[in-house]
């Protein structure tokens, strides 16, 4: 039982992954706001959808237009229709502080039921013209706060991934483990090419097994998320791209094994391959994908692992998951070995 507490703290760490990561709530956000575009002295009423929202609970909720960090516009008159469903009036003034045509506002919903939603550029305002210094004179500033801020255990509100944001725990740290997992085969053909043992070739082999099966699995389960936030599983971006061509590097590990009969000339050449394919991974997966534009979060200057797609509540679930699924692959790629060493114990390679 001691020597096997990695396997079992493997399988516990991902059932508490999957428990945690499906069952939590995602955090009351806000779907969409009616109309988008909104001119200078108009007295606007806009119709705000909410998600998982809890509108008529309660207090009655607050609501603000906010310019900048400093400068917001407080609603007028609140109409809650039910929970899902509000309407918001808000007077704009005649001129904005501002020196440009148009200006986004974010609109911030604060109650005690739900706590404070955010959209970012939830409103363009269009402005006649253009008097910054008049705009500063007429503007009645209404600071945001006495918000609601309590701690639960749900993960924040993002308006294009909503609940999908759980494949956080699923997509990315299958790519973490099998990184890994690719690490461990690489490090087991130096070993081989340092000593000849042909259970170090076995165990490059039944690692780069496991990593090629969890890469395909990040790859199914990042196609289904860009299906839900991009619109199509497959969008050409270069960090799919970039990932289809690294997992063809190491599928070709196996077609280059089964071309030699010898097994020391077999084990020579795939170790030697292997440590190309793990060279040309880093560069594919991480680096290219930065160089350029894409739409993939943490390439091409499209930030990841922010406080609003990871915050304290998702990494208490996300970190635990990388263990977890990198455990379980190790444990998938000793398995591996020992049946791949029963096969050869049988042809009397070993």
């Amino acid at each position: 039982m001691k020597k096997h507490w990695w396997k079992i703290a493997g399988v516990a760490i991902l059932i508490y992954v999957f428990l945690a990561g499906l069952l939590a709530p995602v955090s009351p956000g806000i779907v969409k706001v009616s109309p988008g575009s909104l001119s200078t002295g108009d007295t606007a009423v806009l119709q705000v959808t909410g998600y998982n929202s809890n509108y008529a609970s309660g207090e009655a909720p607050r609501a603000w237009l906010k310019l900048d960090n400093e400068r917001a516009i407080a609603a007028q008159d609140i109409t809650v229709e039910d929970d899902r469903h509000l309407r918001a009036a808000f007077q704009i003034p005649a001129f904005l502080p501002v020196g440009r045509k148009v200006q986004d506002f974010t609109l911030v919903i604060d109650s005690k039921a739900d706590g404070t939603a955010v959209l970012p550029s939830a409103v363009f305002v269009t402005q006649d013209s253009i008097d910054a210094a008049r705009g500063q004179q007429q503007w009645q500033n209404a600071a945001i706060s006495h918000l609601h801020e309590e701690w639960r255990f749900d993960y924040p509100f993002r308006n294009i991934l909503a609940e999908t944001i759980r494949n956080t725990y699923f997509h990315v740290p299958l790519w973490f483990a099998m990184v890994f997992i690719f690490m461990g085969s690489v490090l087991f053909s130096v070993r081989y090419l340092r000593g000849g043992s042909l259970e170090a070739d076995c165990r490059a082999q039944s690692f780069t097994r496991v990593g090629i099966l969890f890469g395909i699995l990040g790859l199914a389960t990042g196609a289904i998320w860009a299906k839900n936030t991009w619109g199509a599983y497959w969008s050409g971006d270069v960090k799919q791209n970039m990932t289809a061509i690294a997992l063809l590097i190491y599928l070709a590990y196996f077609i280059l094994r089964g071309v030699f009969e010898d097994p020391d000339k077999k084990a020579r050449v795939s170790a030697v391959y292997n440590i190309f394919a793990f060279a040309a991974l880093i560069p594919l997966i991480y680096v290219i994908p930065r160089l350029t534009d894409s739409l993939h979060p943490g390439a091409g200057g499209n930030p990841a692992f922010g406080g609003e797609d990871l915050d304290n509540t998702m990494r208490m679930v996300f970190y635990p998951a990388i263990i977890g699924w990198t455990l379980l692959g190790f444990w998938m790629a000793n398995l591996s070995y020992r049946m791949e060493k029963i096969r050869l114990k049988w042809l009397e390679v070993l």
